[in-house]
């Protein structure tokens, strides 16, 4: 009983922190304060011409590319080779960042277990984990932007709805993108 008011509480103040930084960012992109990152910055992905209306400090993935976009500004952008979803788990729309982790734990979802029964209810972050090294979490939803165990797996619809990267990339991207940022998946 104490373990889940524990639980709720410690999600409520994480929601909490969330809406201050996304209405932090929000103010700073609306008065041209957020700072934007600098293409020297970035030694994982590749500096790529990308004329967009998103604002920088955003994410753009093109699945059928299998590419993730972080939007510099001035029709720049880092490019990274993703895993995007499977057939029958493909997804589109726009969300934002809610959750920066570091070695996530993994709780797979119940309709993967039912899919999957060999998995276990609970696995603790690590380099063993399917989720690898971070995990940028999209909204309220069950999907993530995250590292993998599996690196052969970038460049393949391969997941079951989030999208993969190496571990050296997330771990990059991380350090740059801001909680309440723009994710948009088309």
């Amino acid at each position: 009983m104490f373990e889940r008011r524990l639980s709720v509480t410690t999600r409520f103040a994480t929601l909490s922190r969330s809406l201050i930084a996304a209405s932090v960012l929000m103010t700073a992109l609306a008065f041209g304060t957020a700072t934007r990152a600098e293409p020297a910055q970035f030694k994982r992905g590749q500096v790529v011409d990308f004329a967009t209306s998103q604002q920088p400090g955003s994410i753009v993935i093109v699945t059928k590319d299998r590419a993730l976009y972080y939007i510099l500004g001035d029709a720049k952008a880092v490019k990274y080779k993703v895993a995007t979803a499977k057939r029958g788990f493909e997804w589109s729309g726009t969300n934002a960042v809610s959750a920066k982790v570091k070695w996530p734990d993994w709780r797979p979802p119940a309709t993967m277990r039912k899919r999957r029964p060999e998995l276990p209810a609970f696995m603790a972050g690590g380099p063993e984990n399917p989720l690898g090294a971070r995990a940028i979490y999209l909204g309220s939803t069950i999907y993530r932007i995250h590292g993998t165990n599996e690196p052969a797996s970038i460049g393949k619809a391969a997941s079951s709805g989030c999208i993969r990267m190496h571990n050296a990339d997330v771990s990059e991207l991380f350090q740059h993108v801001k909680m309440g940022a723009k994710v948009t998946v088309v």
